[in-house]
């Protein structure tokens, strides 16, 4: 491999859409596991934040919050970040945010989506489908609109 082929956005080159997701497990807010397995069947959306109780953090969370009764109908929502269970649950607690949030602290769930940056997760989601496969990735996330335009676009894919 040259130094040419290790630059890539994600550490997996072949996350583009129209590709297999990859497998992850991880630990929720509560403790409990959620896999990816878990979802097959299911459209859902995977958002990577940087973290909890940030400013655009909060927005990109509580504009989830504030679609989720109209985006849920459509797809699953998980937020993942490097923080703990605890910190996730405060953040929760805090925002009422009706959603699962995954605490990625070995950061592997991170890495396998190539969501790692130099100190904080990037702020990357991804569209999944019932097949498991990446429907659409979002890099440039506009925390205020990114509900609404997931929401679209899982409607738009569905029809």
């Amino acid at each position: 491999m040259t130094g040419t082929d290790m630059i890539h956005f994600s550490a997996n080159p072949m996350l583009i859409p129209d590709s297999p997701a990859p497998s992850w497990s991880g630990k929720d807010q509560s403790g409990n596991t959620l896999t990816s397995r878990n979802l097959t069947g299911s459209w859902y959306v995977l958002y990577f934040y940087p973290k909890d109780d940030t400013p655009g953090c909060t927005k990109e969370a509580c504009g989830f919050r504030d679609r989720f009764a109209s985006l849920s109908l459509v797809a699953t929502v998980i937020g993942v970040s490097a923080d703990s269970e605890k910190s996730h649950q405060l953040f929760i607690d805090k925002y009422s945010l009706p959603f699962t949030l995954i605490a990625d602290t070995d950061k592997s769930i991170i890495r396998a989506f190539g969501a790692d940056g130099l100190i904080f997760p990037k702020r990357v989601t991804f569209l999944v489908d019932p097949q498991g496969i990446i429907r659409k990735i979002y890099k440039d996330v506009d925390c205020a609109g990114h509900a609404e335009e997931i929401e679209n676009d899982v409607r738009a894919l569905q029809a």
